[in-house]
């Protein structure tokens, strides 16, 4: 079975959707991308019972390679990521994460750009824009998504969710449950009044600052 470790990864951040607050039901998907290859989730299966076989495999023009089930709906996304978007830092863009998570799309309703609450915002990028709201799985979600992803990892997708990408999966998914969680901190200090928030320039500093963070 080709691509077998990404189908498998696939399968396990699927099952950590629900448990994680990022999606309910069959919503939110997520692919990885191996060379001119994609494994990607099926569309309208529950996640508790995907099976690596279950993985669809399409080529970076959406046609299908390998396996029995169609592909996401949010397929052009994903492809449209690959195929045009560009990682700040010059990272390989190497898997996708889409999420239907509440406080991320709470927000999505009422900003056109996250406020920078907290300096995690510079995990995405400058700041976290909304891209403007379009049916799911059109062409035009997917031209919106890219605009908003211009020099960021990430952004809030208008009435919808989020979408973040990686070098990995694991990359991916943990900017997706940190935009959750900035979410959600805006929105409980917002309840309280008003948030103080950090300059852009302190923002773009830890930009900076997160340049070759970690063990590299």
């Amino acid at each position: 079975m080709i691509l077998e470790v990404e189908r498998a990864a696939i399968c396990s951040h699927a099952r950590r959707l629900a448990p994680d607050g990022l999606a309910v039901a069959t919503s939110g998907n997520l692919s990885i991308r191996d060379g001119a290859l994609v494994a990607v989730t099926p569309t309208g299966v529950r996640y508790s019972t995907l099976k690596p076989s279950d993985i669809p495999i399409v080529g970076l023009d959406g046609e299908p390679v390998d396996g029995s089930l169609r592909p996401t709906s949010e397929l052009p996304m994903h492809l449209a990521v690959y195929n045009h978007a560009t990682d700040p830092d010059g990272s390989p863009v190497n898997a996708v994460v889409h999420t239907h998570s509440a406080h991320a799309t709470a927000v999505s309703t009422l900003v056109d750009e996250l406020p920078p609450i907290h300096y995690l915002v510079a995990t995405i990028g400058p700041s976290v824009r909304v891209a403007p709201y379009a049916t799911y799985g059109t062409a035009a979600l997917a031209t919106h998504i890219l605009t908003a992803l211009e020099s960021r990892r990430g952004c809030l997708l208008a009435n919808h969710g989020t979408v973040t990408y990686g070098a990995t999966l694991g990359a991916a998914y943990d900017r997706a449950r940190q935009l959750e969680w900035l979410c959600q901190v805006w929105l409980l200090a917002r309840s309280g009044g008003t948030p103080a928030l950090l300059p852009q320039d302190e923002i773009e500093q830890v930009v900076e600052k997160l340049r070759g963070y970690g063990q590299g």
